[in-house]
């Protein structure tokens, strides 16, 4: 993940590339998930990371989390 012109975007590199070529723009809670994926955060330390950050619901922040996680996976961005 990079900071772009104020924008945090994902480029795929390796092999991940070969199966996506283009980059993903993250809004700030997406690059706040990202940071924590980035250090090892499962989905539920994930969840309550927003809980703390946010002002959330624990469905929403649950919801949001699985949203998250299958975009990324759609394009082969988590292994």
């Amino acid at each position: 993940m990079k900071k772009i012109a104020g924008s945090y975007v994902v480029v795929p590199v390796r092999s991940q590339a070969v199966d996506f070529s283009g980059i993903i723009k993250l809004s700030e809670t997406g690059a706040f998930l990202w940071k924590l994926l980035e250090k090892g955060a499962d989905r539920e330390e994930l969840t309550a990371a927003l809980l703390d950050e946010y002002l959330v619901d624990e469905a929403t922040a649950s919801a949001d989390v699985d949203r998250f996680i299958a975009r990324m996976n759609e394009v082969g961005l988590l292994e």
